[in-house]
């Protein structure tokens, strides 16, 4: 009573009618910024799937499963399995390569390996590689990346053919091996960037406690930090995901953009971006429809991964 008094008496605590106006009017702000995000995403889904709905009803399900994308007028056949295999097995070559990466660097750089003068550079390189434009990504594989890993690529058949996955010679040009490894330096500094902020967010108790236990360092990084971060790490994981799954020109300018499975990744592939990328702009009729439809296939996986994402923290969460 003694202390509800005081705080009358000295004015603390009591907020004027002028800042109640204000926390309204900010909270009401917000939440028209919230809702408006969710308004722009489903007028996205809404006007995509509008312009779709004609290869939706001419199509259906079998959009799906059907491997020809032939557009010749008259005998147009529209199917997007080719290019739903090469975005997903494409997608997937580039975590295979940039998890260990991006996860390592981020342990190097969080676990003070190096001054921190030396720290710091490595930082701003990393985050650099997510600021060049991926046309110029495309470029360096082609002249680049392409003719460095042809020989690897040969001694990969030769040696290791007898594995479906190489099971072909390389073309000798673009495929889905180095549209692979070029998403992977592009998703890079996202799997970095998020891995080592969880790391560095962690308590410092925990590195002392695991060590004042008689751990090793690298039994405290791989039996206590890695687990304590495992939510964020995973998290910044599938955000690449969805980052390679919806990367455009440098795909379209090294996979080659041919619509045909194949289990090797040294041939040349197709990925629904690429497709958009390539044929949007001089499609017609049916054909629209069509893009319109692999646009909304690729949105709904997109969505399907972050939902992934976030009950596979959620769960983790639960667990540690």
């Amino acid at each position: 009573m003694t202390a509800q008094l005081s705080n009358r008496q000295t004015g603390v605590g009591i907020r004027s009618e002028s800042e109640k106006t204000f926390n309204k009017g900010f909270i009401g702000l917000t939440l028209a910024f919230a809702l408006g995000i969710g308004l722009i995403l489903f007028s996205i889904g809404a006007v995509i799937t509008w312009r779709a709905w004609p290869a939706i009803q001419t199509f259906g399900f079998g959009f799906l499963v059907n491997s020809t994308w032939n557009p010749v007028q008259g005998r147009e056949s529209y199917g997007a399995l080719p290019i739903i295999y090469g975005t997903l097995v494409s997608s997937l070559i580039s975590l295979v390569i940039a998890i260990p990466l991006g996860v390592g660097t981020a342990l190097f750089l969080s676990e003070d390996f190096i001054p921190l003068k030396f720290r710091t550079p490595l930082v701003f390189l990393v985050e650099l590689l997510a600021a060049i434009p991926s046309v110029v990504y495309g470029l360096w594989g082609i002249f680049v990346l392409i003719p460095f890993i042809q020989p690897f690529a040969l001694w990969l058949h030769e040696t290791l053919g007898w594995i479906p996955f190489f099971s072909t010679p390389p073309s000798g040009g673009p495929g889905m091996f180095p549209a692979g490894i070029v998403l992977s330096i592009m998703i890079l500094p996202i799997i970095t960037a998020i891995s080592r902020d969880s790391l560095a967010c962690l308590p410092p108790d925990l590195r002392q406690a695991s060590l004042g236990l008689g751990a090793t360092r690298w039994e405290t990084i791989f039996r206590v930090l890695i687990p304590a971060a495992i939510s964020g790490i995973v998290g910044g994981i599938m955000l690449a995901l969805g980052r390679a799954m919806g990367e455009t020109m440098a795909v379209t300018m090294i996979i080659g953009n041919v619509n045909r499975i194949s289990i090797s990744i040294l041939e040349p592939a197709n990925t629904i971006s690429s497709l958009l990328a390539n044929q949007f702009a001089e499609a017609s009729g049916m054909q629209v429809a069509a893009l319109m439809y692999a646009a909304l296939v690729l949105m709904i996986l997109t969505l399907v991964v972050n939902i992934v994402a976030d009950y596979i923290v959620s769960q983790v969460k639960a667990k540690y």
